[in-house]
């Protein structure tokens, strides 16, 4: 595997700030009577694109964020009709930065696009820079604005994952699993606050990810990892989230998270366990309810449903890792599959990757719409 200098110091940081997610507390998950849905398989990805997240633009359009785990130069690509990839949105912006002045992106998972078409690219953050959200215009195929993301409501151990866009009240809320708070972004003003930083259900709970029979681990610990997983209702009134490590889906109204007014006491009492899940990555959610996660530890995607009860919905062997999720204009639901704990972040420095990268979908189960 070649990996550039700029890559191995980004992964190497990017792990340190994950290592110090905290852990508390122990729950176990009862299963519904699962039930399999057919999924089929959009594209297969070579070993230079493995996949992060997903977004799927109004027009049918699917941007991928390449997971920065694997150390690949690239940092998001447009997934083609044909199943080939190119670099997006730009050959310079799709590359690894060298000064953010000039352009390039440094690392991005999050990856999200609204109604409007708006691409939005989460680039991380470092001990020595801030992080960035970047708005590209996809219609217009140019750069749409920049919103800097700096200290205190970054810290050194922040880890910038996924995020929710919330076009109705104009925010952008961001899963910090680094420091297990969550970032409210006022896309009016470009200003910036830390929320939740204090709650347990942004932590990670004392459960073991196993995989294949072997416990992840980062920095040779056994991996502990809180907020991640987090989408938006379709009206825009609740913000569902919850821990990598987590058994639970909590939710939370957005108009407490943008009272600037509520204290952190205040907000924590808003919050409210929407239901089960288990360890996992991405999560959407569709106009009925139903949220949509990606169960990493079985290879499989399953939907936690509004009564709360958790069903899997699709499972193969080969869906290793099921990564991001993102709603399609056709109700279907696509994911990412991207083997991550193969990859040299997670697997002592070497890549035993089998190959199979890829992106899928699935029907969903209500009104699935896309960009809101």
């Amino acid at each position: 595997m070649t990996t550039d200098t700029r890559s191995k110091g980004n992964i190497k940081s990017r792990l340190a700030c994950l290592s110090m997610a905290l852990a508390v507390g122990l729950s176990g998950i009862t299963y519904a009577s699962d039930y399999l849905h057919t999924f089929e398989v959009v594209a297969k990805l070579d070993a230079e694109t493995p996949p992060g997240n997903i977004a799927v633009g109004p027009n049918g359009r699917i941007f991928l964020s390449v997971h920065e785990f694997y150390g690949r130069p690239l940092r998001v690509v447009e997934l083609l009709k044909d199943g080939s990839t190119r670099p997006y949105p730009t050959p310079e912006w799709a590359t690894a930065a060298q000064q953010q002045e000039q352009g390039g992106l440094y690392g991005v998972l999050g990856i999200n696009i609204d109604k409007n078409g708006i691409l939005w690219l989460l680039d991380t953050s470092g001990p020595e820079r801030a992080g960035r959200l970047v708005a590209w215009d996809t219609q217009n195929e140019r750069l749409q604005r920049v919103i800097y993301l700096a200290k205190p409501v970054i810290s050194d151990n922040s880890f910038l994952n996924d995020f929710a866009i919330d076009t109705k009240n104009q925010a952008i809320y961001i899963a910090d699993t680094g420091s297990g708070s969550i970032i409210v972004v006022d896309l009016n003003t470009g200003q910036a606050r830390k929320v939740l930083h204090s709650a347990k259900q942004t932590k990670a709970e004392n459960i073991d990810m196993v995989i294949d029979g072997q416990v992840v681990k980062l920095g040779g610990q056994a991996a502990r990892l809180g907020v991640n997983p987090i989408t938006i209702s379709h009206d825009f009134s609740f913000l569902y989230f919850g821990a990598m490590n987590g058994t639970s889906v909590y939710k939370v109204a957005t108009k407490d998270l943008l009272n600037t007014q509520l204290s952190e006491q205040a907000l924590l009492a808003s919050v409210t366990r929407y239901g089960d899940k288990p360890i996992s990555d991405g999560i959407t959610i569709d106009n009925a309810g139903n949220v949509y996660v990606t169960s990493i530890t079985d290879d499989s995607i399953g939907v936690t449903k509004p009564d709360g009860s958790y069903l899997r919905m699709v499972k193969q062997d080969d869906l290793s890792w099921p990564d991001g999720l993102s709603v399609g204009p056709d109700d279907y639901i696509y994911a990412t599959i991207n083997e991550l704990h193969r990859s040299p972040a997670l697997n002592q420095g070497d890549n035993q990757a089998k190959g199979e990268f890829k992106v899928i979908r699935f029907k969903a189960l209500g009104k699935a719409e896309v960009g809101r």
